[in-house]
């Protein structure tokens, strides 16, 4: 992230380097909200008398709302400023999650989750954005890396802190605190940040940058034909929209369900569970940021830079699938925690150098496009995972068949990427002056 290239005045330097900072708070503060619910699972659902099925539609409705906006919000990315648009979307989810502790009943609890994933919509398209305008293709492995890395480190994060604040003013103050916080930082955001092209540049500055993307089309006509749609009918969308969701799909099991399923199967308390959750995902965050690394290091050693995403995606989700299946084996706490380890740190990798994968096949107009697509598969995946994993615990009185389903998707997540894409699928770029 650090590694400008030479003619990039230090000024800049540093204003590209606090970019990648703010995403990376936005990225942590919105992971910790959506794992508010997670560590606060068995306080609500003692509170509002729900079943595990019930908390499982619960945690899940926040993904088919971020599925819903997808697409839509990827073409507004794709016109319009990172700064106002990511700037209302935390305002939006920010409200959103300060609404959930202060309303009562279940309908109140499943609109405020819908609000909380609507308006988390923008963020990780309209922050890829930013980051295509500011970084070069060849080094945006990491800083993409690093961004995606928060998906993982919000909610490594977010037990110690959220279980601190639930001891004090219980789940309900815990969600309007946090919503707070997220408030303030779409403040800052929108002070801080400003696009390349709104600002005075030095003439090497302009060049050490990425050039100015093409014209993008405003009519609705045009967009739906010349952006969505060429999109739709590209083999690769669909390849890497299939894949997603698998990726997302084990990733999402694990931020969702992991603090119940620990205290389900380990007996432990939910204080104890809450905790002992936050060990894996801090390495999904090391292997979200390594993505990003491994990636960059490939394509600078020759290998193209599709393939230099792919194989490490693929090589990670085997490793994924496999060590989701060890934790259905009476292995005892300590290797059940280390196999979650290890599948959140191959699983982080993978959805570093899938969202990177984004980036390299569709051109930087196009880019939030066709990342809101993939998301879509992602957000289906993430959708599916909670509300599949708390009706089989329902049913079996276990977590067991869960995973097992959990692994069989990874390795299938992992044969769509490895045969489905091509070397051509890669977007043309012009050669950087």
């Amino acid at each position: 992230m650090n590694a400008a290239p030479a003619s990039l005045s230090p000024a800049v330097a540093r204003r590209r380097t606090w970019t990648v900072a703010f995403l990376i708070a936005a990225g942590c503060i919105s992971y910790i909200d959506r794992a508010a619910l997670s560590v606060s699972s068995t306080a609500v659902m003692a509170d509002m008398h729900m079943s595990y099925t019930r908390m499982g539609l619960l945690l899940s409705v926040f993904a088919w709302a971020y599925l819903a906006g997808q697409i839509p919000m990827g073409l507004l990315a794709d016109r319009f400023n990172s700064r106002g648009l990511l700037g209302a979307g935390l305002a939006i989810w920010s409200c959103a999650q300060m609404a959930f502790g202060l309303v009562h009943g279940s309908a109140g609890l499943f609109l405020a989750r819908i609000g909380l994933g609507l308006g988390e919509t923008p963020l990780f398209l309209s922050g890829t954005r930013a980051l295509v305008l500011w970084f070069r293709p060849e080094e945006r492995g990491r800083p993409i890396g690093l961004f995606n890395g928060s998906a993982a480190l919000g909610p490594a994060i977010a037990p110690p802190v959220l279980l601190a604040i639930m001891a004090v003013w219980g789940w309900r103050g815990m969600s309007v605190t946090i919503g707070a916080v997220s408030l303030l930082l779409a403040l800052a955001w929108v002070i801080f940040y400003r696009e390349p092209q709104e600002l005075p540049l030095a003439p090497d500055d302009r060049r050490a940058l990425p050039p100015p993307s093409p014209t993008v089309h405003s009519g609705i006509t045009e967009v739906l034909k010349d952006d969505l749609s060429y999109l739709l009918r590209k083999r690769s969308s669909w390849v890497i929209t299939a894949g997603f969701a698998g990726v997302i799909y084990v990733t999402w099991l694990y931020a969702t369900w992991m603090p119940a399923w620990l205290e389900k199967s380990q007996k432990l308390t939910a204080d104890q569970a809450g905790l002992l959750s936050a060990a894996p995902q801090f390495c999904g965050f090391a292997g979200s940021v390594l993505g990003g690394f491994i990636s960059d290091r490939l394509a600078a050693r020759g290998m193209d830079p599709l393939n230099a995403s792919r194989t490490p995606l693929v090589l990670a989700m085997l490793i994924s699938a496999c060590a989701t299946a060890l934790t259905t084996l009476h292995l005892g706490l300590p290797l059940m925690v280390a196999s979650m380890a290890l599948a959140l740190f191959a699983g982080g990798l993978a959805m570093t150098c899938g969202w990177t994968l984004g980036t390299i096949i569709a051109s930087e107009n196009r880019v939030a496009t066709l990342e809101a697509i993939q998301n879509t598969g992602g957000s289906l995946g993430g959708a599916l995972a909670p509300a599949i994993t708390g009706a089989l615990a329902d049913h079996f009185s276990s977590f067991t068949p869960s995973m097992l389903v959990a692994s069989a998707i990874g390795v299938g997540c992992a044969l769509i990427y490895q045969f489905g894409l091509r070397p051509g699928d890669a977007a043309h770029r012009p050669t950087p002056l």
